[in-house]
């Protein structure tokens, strides 16, 4: 069915009208369905979107939308933040980061965030400024590298500079991850009785639709590409609704304004220069087959991990947190007993509260705050 998102953009996204429409569909279908149904958005920005605009107290009351693994920082393992506070042991040594990765509890409580002002730890805005700071530095620089398939091309590319410069003293702790690996793993927990996806769009800008081609085999459930404006988010309700009621599961971009068929072709290619599949450990969903991205034989050497010899990464969560079962659809935010109390993101004791794109964070600051 044709996007009436698409064109001219400024004014369909102020089209009360439009919105309405929408609703009224959603409402008739949900209606006709009749039974429970759980749409789960997998990208960090669509839960912010969401919560932003107020949009579940717009739907039906059987239709509940899922926040999922959508949030880089939030499936990091502790014990990754374990090794980077470690590394702060060594003389001569700096650690790099985005900044909401610095605000994460390790496994003691202690956060790279309580670092900042010595010079050993500095927040970086992209990952374009690692050889110039290198270059700087003079002395091993380590950029914590996580990410979805959105930020892995970006830090690619950074490396790539890096080596095209000689800048030998800068090294990656890789943490990428990638989503099509994590939606096979969520259709395999059965407790969770999803019904569709709202696929993430920035991810999608780079791979494509191709990669999300396993959600319409045996088990698979329709998976609906969307942009982030509220009526993007109720369109691509509504064309999952469209196919849950035909009893169909396609892969169906409804954000072709950005996303093409086959993503990114450029920024694919640096990827597959740089990087090759690897087992990664999630946050709440365990370790996943082919789920994360390491550095390629011919950048093992600047690869933190092996460089420092770090133990192998573990997960434990904080006592009292329910980040795990938040980031695997099996509980809301304010069903966690510290939420919006012990745990706020002023004093974040799980990274779901931590990250802007965080379910929890979301939820405390658009809805479900806790009196």
């Amino acid at each position: 069915m044709k996007n009436p998102l698409e064109a001219p953009l400024h004014q369909a996204f102020a089209d009360r009208d439009l919105a309405r429409a929408l609703l009224k569909d959603i409402h008739a279908l949900a209606g006709r369905l009749g039974r429970p149904l759980r749409i789960m958005e997998v990208c960090g920005t669509h839960t912010v979107a969401i919560r932003r605009a107020g949009i579940p107290s717009l739907l039906p009351d059987n239709l509940i939308l899922i926040s999922g693994p959508g949030c880089p920082v939030c499936v990091t393992p502790t014990g990754y933040v374990d090794n980077a506070l470690a590394l702060l042991q060594r003389p001569r040594l700096v650690v790099a980061s985005f900044g909401d990765m610095l605000k994460v509890p390790g496994s003691n409580g202690d956060s790279l965030a309580r670092h900042l002002g010595g010079g050993r730890v500095r927040v970086l805005y992209s990952p374009a400024e690692l050889p110039r700071l290198a270059a700087e530095l003079g002395e091993p620089l380590v950029f914590l590298a996580i990410g979805f398939e959105t930020t892995i091309p970006t830090i690619a590319a950074a490396l790539l500079k890096a080596e095209e410069q000689a800048r030998e003293n800068l090294f990656l702790y890789t943490a990428f991850k990638t989503v099509p690996a994590a939606l096979a793993a969520l259709l395999a927990g059965r407790e969770r009785s999803l019904d569709a996806f709202l696929l993430p769009g920035h991810v999608s800008v780079i791979i494509g639709e191709e990669p999300y081609r396993l959600l319409e085999g045996p088990g698979g459930v329709p998976g609906v590409i969307a942009g982030f404006e509220p009526l993007d988010i109720l369109d691509g309700i509504l064309a999952a609704l469209r196919q849950v009621t035909a009893g169909e599961r396609r892969v169906e971009n409804r954000y072709s304004r950005a996303v093409r068929p086959g993503g990114n072709p450029k920024a694919r290619s640096v990827i597959a220069e740089v990087l090759e599949p690897c087992d990664a450990l999630w946050r709440g969903l365990g370790t996943i087959p082919d789920s994360g991205m390491r550095l390629r034989e011919r950048f093992r050497h600047r690869d933190a991990a092996l460089r420092f010899d770090f133990p192998e990464v573990t997960n434990a969560e904080p006592p009292g947190c329910s980040c795990a079962l938040v980031l695997q659809g099996l509980a809301a935010p304010a069903d966690c007993p510290l939420f919006g109390d012990t745990c706020t993101p002023e004093r974040p004791v799980g990274p779901c509260m931590v990250s802007s794109e965080g379910s929890c964070a979301a939820s405390y600051r658009y809805g479900d705050r806790a009196p």
